[in-house]
């Protein structure tokens, strides 16, 4: 079978590879989508300190079960599922105190196993031990299952800092990520949501998909400015900046009415992690910062149910699916932003 692996920064490859079989608590899934992310392009450019090539990429995965390893229990060959990508030990103290997606034993798929840009692939003992293999709801079609691991990191962002009914909420970034927090906001009674992109062609591209309640586009406009105009000078309840950009995050501070809580959902470049912050703003404001690392196994199966019943769409958001043989294609497109979801079919 052919698989994309990679091997060295700038060095991945669409090559042959011997189909797996399931040894004992595996189990084999005939992978069915595998959606991309930014994540994939930095791989595929930079590489990650935790990969140790070769690696097949790919870890927003679903497919169905084709093969059982022996002692796997409560699974059947021709079950629909979807793959957690973080995967918790579910021993520590954090994991036994709910606290999964900070788990510092946490090993990944397509990082630490290998992936879903493959035809087929294994899904290894510790994915299973923690609950993270997921059945795909009815009426739920593969490519929208894949779509819900990174809608977990959206959800896993907005319980942290409790969006809820009235908030009026900012999203930093129009790609994917950026989408599903507009849509997941307004899922959870949001009365507003403005989407901030500094692309005027992404911007233009999201918004005709989810259509916020205002798009501003900061290549134009001052975003702190458009943001304080639209609500009177008073500032937002919530800010999410979806984007790797510390200027963005800087920006997040000014947009916060008092008592205001900052998402900072998308992590800075290693070479430039840090930011001027004003923290008597922060002080007198009584404004609220909260982190927001990946996901739980428990946020897919969330993710997995608002998709089923239609709380949060996804299908629109996947502008492109491409077989196997174009994953290079997918990453230009990724790393290009001329599309919102890319979406491997193998």
């Amino acid at each position: 079978m052919k698989v994309f692996r990679f091997y060295a920064p700038g060095d991945v490859r669409l090559e042959d590879a011997p189909e797996p079989t399931a040894a004992a608590g595996e189990i084999k899934i005939r992978v069915r989508a595998c959606s991309m992310c930014g994540t994939d392009v930095k791989i595929s450019q930079a590489g990650h300190l935790r990969i140790r090539p070769p690696r097949v990429m790919g870890h927003e995965i679903a497919g169905e079960i084709v093969e059982l390893g022996e002692g796997v229990e409560g699974w059947a060959v021709g079950d629909r599922v979807q793959v957690i990508a973080a995967i918790p030990c579910g021993e520590c103290d954090y994991c036994t105190s709910g606290l999964m997606t900070i788990c510092p034993n946490q090993v990944s798929m397509g990082y630490d196993f290998d992936g879903g840009f493959a035809p087929y692939m294994i899904v290894p003992p510790a994915v299973l031990k923690v609950d993270g293999l997921n059945r795909i709801p009815d009426g739920v079609g593969f490519a929208e299952a894949s779509v819900a691991e990174p809608f977990a990191c959206a959800i896993n962002a907005q319980e942290l800092i409790d969006v809820h009914d009235g908030d009026v909420v900012v999203v930093v970034g129009s790609g994917p990520i950026g989408c599903l927090h507009v849509r997941l906001a307004r899922a959870r009674g949001a009365k507003q949501v403005y989407l901030v992109e500094l692309s005027r062609e992404r911007l233009d591209l999201a918004a005709a998909v989810v259509q916020p309640d205002a798009a501003i586009c900061s290549a134009e406009t001052d975003p702190v400015e458009a943001v304080r105009a639209l609500t009177d000078g008073r500032g937002v309840d919530v800010v999410i900046t979806a984007a790797a950009s510390g200027a963005a995050q800087e920006q997040a501070l000014q947009m916060l009415a008092p008592r205001g809580r900052f998402s900072l959902f998308g992590g800075l470049p290693k070479d430039r992690p840090t930011i001027t912050l004003d923290s008597n703003v922060v002080h007198y404001k009584e404004l609220m910062l909260m982190g927001a690392n990946g996901s739980s196994p428990a946020h897919n199966k969330q993710a997995l149910a608002l998709i089923a019943d239609g709380s949060v769409p996804v299908s629109d958001l996947i502008t492109h699916r491409l077989p196997l043989d174009q994953v290079a294609e997918g990453i230009d497109i990724v790393r290009q932003g001329t599309g919102i979801k890319v979406t491997i079919e193998p």
